[in-house]
């Protein structure tokens, strides 16, 4: 079962169980991969789905700082439900130890020296590690790695 129909499957679920935050987080992510499939007349497979996963999550991350800054809880408490039922969509994600150890394998393949250097890993961890790993570490790790 595709991850798509996953989700589909999960709506149907939420439905069933009158669980409205889940299902309205679920029909949100079936609207994006839906927009998505429509503006490039493509249909997703499972890893253009973790993709737009991702960037959601990312949104909402963002999101929930704004809110805190701005002193409004309730609407980053419903911003961090909605991320817990985004996070349940993706793959397990690497631990930060195996970012570092991926990321130094990278940098010693492609022979990469000082922060010069930055584009070339960062464009090769971004189609090793993509839906593995959250690129934000990745780029830590990788400037970590370029400095040492």
């Amino acid at each position: 079962m595709s991850l798509k129909d996953q989700i589909t499957e999960d709506m149907k679920a939420a439905m069933r169980a009158k669980d409205t935050e889940r299902l309205g987080t679920i029909r949100l992510l079936l609207a994006a991969c839906k927009q998505r499939e429509v503006d490039e007349r493509i249909v997703l497979d499972d890893a253009a789905v973790v993709a737009l996963v991702d960037k959601l999550i990312k949104q909402r991350k963002d999101s929930i700082e704004a809110f805190t800054k701005a002193n409004r809880m309730d609407l980053a408490d419903k911003e961090s439900a909605e991320l817990k039922i985004l996070q349940t969509y993706l793959p397990q994600r690497l631990s930060p130890e195996e970012v570092l150890i991926e990321v130094r394998a990278m940098v010693a393949e492609l022979g990469a020296s000082g922060p010069g250097d930055m584009g070339r890993v960062m464009a090769s961890a971004k189609t090793r590690l993509s839906g593995k790993a959250d690129m934000s570490a990745v780029s830590a790790a990788v400037k970590m790695a370029l400095t040492a």
